[in-house]
């Protein structure tokens, strides 16, 4: 079992992941901006639907590797960190995406919009690979299940991700009259989002599986 020390510092990092721009992010600001806010929470609803299905791929399968081969996970640690290295890159680079720029999208109806929020997220390759480069960091053997300490971490990066999109959602045309008076404000955004997720790939890097 985890303690609610290490399951509230996972929760952290979950949240500023969760506000780096991304697939589920850009999708549910700009479903909120052209249908309102009920289709950018029905949107939402989908996108953590499909948190679900990654939680349970990734948990069955970091259980089965550990037992196949332990050190897998070392691996598993040093891929993360080129994963984070990159998405700071994407974040800082010319041209980078900012979530709040949003793209037009036809007016759909509230079954569609939650099959393609799930679509949107379950497609989503970072989800993915935040469930297989955290994990590890967090994840204790010799204190028991697997398995059961994967549910503990997802409940609670689902739960932070519902909470800052929902800010998000609810908040987006405010958010988006502010920012687009600002060219600064949407560079900053993206890097204090690089910077904060190179500090998170060195710390992977460099932490030490006792």
């Amino acid at each position: 079992m985890l303690t609610l020390t290490e399951i509230a510092w996972f929760a952290l990092a979950a949240i500023l992941l969760a506000l780096t721009p991304g697939p589920n992010m850009i999708y549910c600001v700009s479903r909120t901006l052209i249908q309102g806010r009920r289709a950018g929470l029905i949107s939402l609803g989908g996108v953590l639907m499909a948190f679900l299905v990654h939680l349970f791929a990734a948990a069955l399968g970091l259980t089965a590797l550990l037992l196949a081969v332990p050190l897998a996970f070392d691996a598993i640690r040093l891929a993360g960190a080129a994963y984070l290295l990159w998405l700071a890159w994407q974040a800082v680079k010319p041209g980078g995406n900012a979530p709040f720029e949003a793209r037009a999208l036809p007016a759909d109806r509230p079954g569609k919009l939650f099959r393609m929020g799930f679509l949107t997220n379950l497609l989503n390759p970072k989800v993915a690979m935040f469930y297989l480069s955290f994990f590890p960091q967090f994840i204790h053997p010799e204190r028991g299940s697997v398995l059961l300490q994967s549910m503990q971490l997802g409940a609670a990066q689902i739960a932070s991700s519902a909470a800052v999109n929902t800010v998000m959602i609810l908040g987006a045309a405010s958010i988006t009259a502010v920012l687009s008076q600002s060219a600064g404000w949407l560079r900053a955004q993206r890097y204090i989002m690089g910077s904060v997720l190179a500090a998170l790939a060195v710390r992977v890097a460099l932490t030490e599986r006792k």
